[in-house]
């Protein structure tokens, strides 16, 4: 069988991959705290939960609109809004099974041979993995952590070239936890604004965050027709199984995404549209209680993972990510998330599975109970002592 060529260009997500690793060393016994997956570790809200069973009982479980039930458009159209200040009609709303179709779609009716796109490294490894796959050419800017994991402005700028179609913006940030400030994104906005390029702002942890509430660069003048707005269920509701989310494009994209849906999806499933519609407009107590539970696990996790020798770690704005600098232990990534996996029971990633830029980082998803967070930290730390006392014998050999 010989696969398009294309598909050696196309990536993966780790995060997948050291799961698997870790469900196999629990398998033979071994004793594993997961750290490594992105997503919370709450039940769905049960309203949303009742919202789908009641669908499913009244019969919602047949094809729908592809671009999206009227009603489920007109809530998100209405919710974007509000928080974002625009004006915003359920025409440029597109309903699609997860966020990452948004980025999918976006990338293949967009982006041709020989353009280019900016985008953040280290960064969700999709990204790269999509502009390869259609044949554009990635161009990383580097998070700067002295700036908040924030892009140097001036390289921004030197990056970008009349080959610039796409600039993809992620904040709340994975694997940083870094918020985008508004004067960053203004300053952004001035660069890119007469230019012929869209701007993906993946949104999807905006209900995640802890200090200022983040900032979208759709909101600034002469913004709003050049951004693709990224956001969905999946982690402002923990329905990360249930696949939905969606996209705020500008007018002339919509048709191309809705023909790319009826190419792959033909619809996403009605009875979670009717659950994402109970979310959306339903209490939101569950939403606040959830990010607050977030708020005491960082706070205590990063304090702690700043007493192992070696570490610093920066108080993430946002998510539920903490993207320690491990550079003084005298590690590189790869390998001492892979020893702490195998040797410690601590399931984590490597920061170079978001770019190159991650070397010297490590991310821990802090979506577990606090309890097995400290626990984690313990065994972390106790590892580094290990090894550390192995060296200083052989050292003395």
């Amino acid at each position: 069988m010989q696969l398009n060529p294309a598909m050696r260009r196309i990536g993966t997500e780790t995060a997948f991959e050291v799961l698997v690793r870790a469900r196999q060393l629990e398998a033979q016994g071994k004793s594993v705290i997961h750290l490594e997956i992105g997503e919370p570790d709450f039940d769905t809200p049960r309203h949303i939960i009742d919202a789908a069973k009641q669908a499913l009982d009244q019969g919602w479980t047949h094809y729908g609109p592809t671009q999206g039930l009227p009603e489920l458009r007109e809530a998100i159209a209405a919710s974007v809004s509000r928080s974002h200040g625009v004006n915003v009609g359920a025409d440029r709303v597109c309903v699609v099974p997860g966020g990452k179709p948004i980025i999918f779609f976006s990338m293949l009716a967009l982006l041709e041979p020989g353009d280019e796109v900016i985008y953040p490294n280290p960064s969700f490894p999709i990204y790269e993995s999509m502009i390869r796959y259609c044949g554009a050419t990635p161009v990383p800017i580097p998070l700067v952590e002295s700036r908040g994991f924030a892009f140097d402005l001036d390289l921004f700028r030197d990056r970008l070239s009349p080959k610039t179609k796409m600039v993809v913006l992620n904040s709340p940030a994975n694997p940083t936890g870094g918020v985008l400030s508004r004067e960053d994104l203004t300053n952004i906005a001035e660069m890119v604004r007469d230019r012929d390029l869209v701007v993906l702002s993946d949104e999807i942890y905006s209900r995640i965050w802890y200090d200022q509430p983040p900032f979208s660069i759709a909101s600034l003048p002469g913004m709003l027709d050049k951004t693709i707005i990224l956001d969905g269920f999946s982690k402002t509701y923990a329905m990360t199984g249930w696949r939905i989310g969606y996209g705020v494009m500008p007018p002339g994209l919509v048709d191309a995404v809705n023909k790319l849906m009826v190419n792959s999806n033909s619809c996403t499933a009605s009875f979670t549209q009717r659950a994402a519609l109970a979310a959306i407009t339903g209490d939101q107590a569950p939403v606040n209680q959830m990010v607050a539970e977030f708020r005491r696990r960082r706070d205590a996790f990063v304090e702690k993972l700043n007493e192992i020798p070696g570490f610093r770690c920066s108080m993430p704005s946002g998510a539920f990510y903490a993207f320690p600098n491990i550079e003084q232990t005298g590690w590189k990534s790869k390998p001492l998330a892979d020893a702490l996996l195998e040797e410690a029971g601590v399931a984590c990633l490597s920061g170079t599975a978001f770019g190159s830029f991650g070397e010297g980082y490590l991310r821990f998803s802090y979506a577990n109970s606090f309890d097995n967070l400290m626990e984690a930290v313990r065994r972390i730390r106790s590892f580094l002592i290990q090894m550390g006392e192995r060296k200083r014998i052989y050292a003395n050999f």
